[in-house]
């Protein structure tokens, strides 16, 4: 049976079984936290009655290291994105046009792709919290999403720029993004 691995039971991967997440591209994600749980902080209404994340510790640092993303990936381009209490939304470009050889998804070690991007991403900001005693964990997986318009481009920049005041109106209940 190809659903298990070395003899135990795992998870079917929820990525395009042909596509080559280390391919030239834009690229939706969103990373929670294990249950869900607001580790990264709170939304809170400004003077200008915009709605923005007073990041906890570990929210702050989880944004210091998305922006570093491209110091550890020079290929990695970020764009919008946003850290919300219990998930982050953000939209990074693969910038590989000269990259050729086609390798399509599978499952074991990966790199140079969406998923080591990620690993690297998590890892960094668990380790941060181990190391200072901060009670905090990532669900296991990520959602992406491969931007394939400019229609599809423009939706999900507006729906992430809007993440933190659709919160505010309505509570963690607003993301149906993961639907």
């Amino acid at each position: 049976m190809e659903d298990k691995f070395k003899d135990k039971f795992r998870v079917p991967s929820a990525r395009l079984t042909n596509w080559d997440y280390g391919s030239h591209g834009l690229y939706s994600v969103t990373i929670c936290t294990n249950n869900r749980i607001h580790h990264l902080g709170e939304i809170i209404s400004t003077e200008l009655d915009d709605a923005v994340l007073k990041p906890s510790e570990i929210g702050a640092i989880a944004e210091t290291n998305w922006q570093n993303i491209p110091g550890h990936f020079p290929f990695v381009e970020l764009d919008e994105y946003v850290i919300m209490p219990n998930h982050i939304h953000g939209i990074l470009f693969l910038n590989k046009p000269a990259k050729i050889d086609w390798q399509p998804n599978k499952f074991g070690p990966q790199r140079q792709n969406l998923g080591s991007v990620m690993r690297g991403f998590k890892a960094s900001v668990k380790t941060y919290a181990t190391i200072n005693g901060i009670d905090f964990e990532w669900q296991p997986r990520f959602h992406d999403h491969i931007i394939r318009s400019e229609k599809e481009y423009t939706n999900i920049r507006n729906y992430i720029a809007n993440n933190p005041q659709q919160w505010l109106l309505n509570g963690d209940k607003e993301d149906n993004f993961l639907s």
